[in-house]
């Protein structure tokens, strides 16, 4: 049985580990960024897709349209769905064609890049 436990513990560390290096290869990304990556581009979620216009409009779809409201604002990703008013805003950062949306709770979203 203790020899279970030091194989479980040595798997922790092997993960908090990869994890250590997974969230390295990760870049933060300023306000400026947030708009030159976001424009035009359309994400792929798990069983959605959201897409970002530069008139501040953005649709998401997982079955049906959602039309909603997003801006930049302090170097984080905001955005506003009807008939709600209030704004949620997450930092944002990229890892190749990765975008993760972190919330004020730790929240985390990720989307693939449509190509």
């Amino acid at each position: 049985m203790r020899r279970f436990g030091i194989y479980v513990g040595v798997l922790v560390c092997f993960a908090a580990a990869a994890l250590a290096q997974q969230e390295d290869d990760w870049r933060m990304l300023s306000g400026s960024e947030i708009a030159d990556v976001l424009i035009g581009v359309t994400l792929e979620y798990d069983n959605a897709w959201q897409d970002f216009r530069a008139s501040g409009k953005t649709l998401y779809n997982a079955g049906t349209n959602s039309w909603g409201n997003w801006r930049v604002e302090n170097d984080q990703y905001c955005s506003q769905w009807p008939p709600r008013d209030l704004w949620d805003c997450y930092d944002v950062a990229v890892f190749e064609d990765q975008v993760r949306f972190t919330g004020a709770y730790d929240d985390v979203s990720f989307g693939t890049i449509r190509k």
